[in-house]
């Protein structure tokens, strides 16, 4: 394994070698913005609900939600001729007696999210039939009342690992077995060592000059180094800083990346451990990241490349070792991602670097680059429970570090079909 003394390597400039790997990042990062390089899947674009159950089909909304356009009655109120007999008729886990206000749309139920759709044009509907009804289906007596964001407040520290969760717009607390949530927030190390909160964890107001929140008014950061920008207290003041020193990768990590070296050991890992549990019309979710390096250009395709991976529990089917991040080449989250589209001389350029410290080293100089906002996606059955933990490290040594920052989770309730997938972030 070479050794990066990084006075030395300051200094020097980028082997051929080294610059054509370089290179090579930037091309596949610039088409990793098309077709080619992008997971398939996603979820399907609902349809109209054509006298079928109440409170179906619609056409889902940017926020992954879908509307009721339907011809009859919808959401909490039973229509088409549905006559509920017997305890929990739709088989929903919610009878009469337990508040479910449409005992014949398993969609609708106290343990359900509130989805909005969008209004129907002129014709009667994108996509859908008839008049848009506002529904209401989590049977709590108001149709359509979506709760907002709940981080405009939160500190920069982010002491508590429920402040954490609430960043990327994880706001609702589950307070029984069958309602819906956060069940639990704790930060821990990669493998799911708990441990207490630090400067590698940040609630950022923006990250750098130009990357504002994707949803809500902070964003979570997740650092090898320090999640901080140039001037807040704790920052690194270079490339490099260690905090929680030698780590135990997850079981399959760090993931080899196909003729690339790997190292076996990691440094400075640190998570954020979440369980969840899914609302019981939900079928998948999504949320986005990004992730910057100090590893771009020198160390592209090396034994060092630092890893962010999103680690669920029960895995679902189309994951890698539980991770649900990675590209369409099965390529985990790092320099060597095809999506690294923001550096000099990509896609993207390095716009989305200024203010962060990737832009100046923290006043020591050097290169880095990274991804735009990615979007990930991945099934859930509704009702049920699963964790996700969010993890970052340093491979091989505690030099050159990365950064993660996170937002915009989002239940999926469309009633589409969801798969495992990372795709660029729809711009907004």
């Amino acid at each position: 394994m070479q050794d990066r003394d990084l006075s030395v390597r300051m200094g020097r400039s980028c082997s051929l070698l080294v610059a054509a790997l370089a290179i090579a990042a930037c091309s596949a990062g610039s088409s990793g913005s098309g077709a080619g390089d992008n997971n398939t899947g996603g979820t399907s674009a609902g349809g109209s609900s054509q006298g079928g159950a109440p409170g179906t089909g619609g056409v889902p909304s940017e926020g992954g939600t879908t509307g009721q356009f339907v011809d009859g009655p919808g959401g909490g109120t039973p229509g088409n001729n549905c006559n509920p007999e017997g305890p929990d008729f739709d088989q929903d886990g919610f009878t009469i007696e337990a508040g479910d206000c449409n005992d014949c749309d398993p969609n609708v139920n106290p343990g359900a999210i509130e989805v909005i759709g969008a209004p129907p044009d002129g014709d009667g509907g994108a996509g859908g039939a008839g008049e848009y009804i506002p529904a209401d289906e989590d049977c709590d007596g108001t149709a359509d009342n979506v709760a907002g964001p709940c981080d405009d407040a939160l500190a920069l520290e982010g002491t508590l690992p429920m402040d954490a969760a609430r960043a990327i717009e994880l706001c609702k607390v589950a307070e029984s077995e069958t309602d819906w949530g956060v069940v639990s927030a704790n930060y821990t190390r990669a493998n799911g060592t708990p441990t207490s909160a630090n400067a590698q964890f940040g609630i950022l107001e923006s990250f750098g000059t130009n990357v504002p929140p994707r949803a809500g008014a902070r964003v979570i950061a997740m650092s090898s180094g320090t999640a901080r920008l140039p001037g807040q207290a704790g920052a690194c003041t270079y490339q490099s800083c260690t905090i929680n020193g030698p780590g135990t990768p997850p079981s399959g990590f760090p993931q080899a990346v196909p003729g690339c070296d790997v190292a076996g050991n990691i440094n400075d890992d640190i998570a954020l451990d979440l369980t969840l549990r899914a609302p019981t019309n939900a079928t998948g979710y999504k949320f986005a990241f990004k992730f910057t390096s100090f590893e771009y250009p020198e160390w592209v395709c090396s034994d060092y490349n630092d890893q962010f991976i999103a680690l669920v529990n029960p895995p679902p089917a189309q994951s890698q070792n539980g991770n649900i991040s990675f590209d369409s080449q099965g390529n985990p989250v790092s320099v060597n991602i095809a999506f690294f589209d923001v550096c000099a001389g990509c896609a993207a350029g390095t716009n989305e670097l200024a203010g962060t410290g990737f832009d100046t080293g923290f006043g020591s100089g050097g290169d880095a680059g990274g991804t735009t906002w990615l979007q990930t996606q991945a099934p859930i059955e509704g009702g049920s429970t699963f964790s996700i933990r969010f993890a970052i490290w340093d491979t091989a040594d505690s030099n050159l570090d990365s950064t993660t920052v996170i937002d915009a989770f989002e239940w999926i309730a469309d009633g589409g079909t969801v798969d495992v997938g990372t795709t660029p972030a729809p711009p907004q």
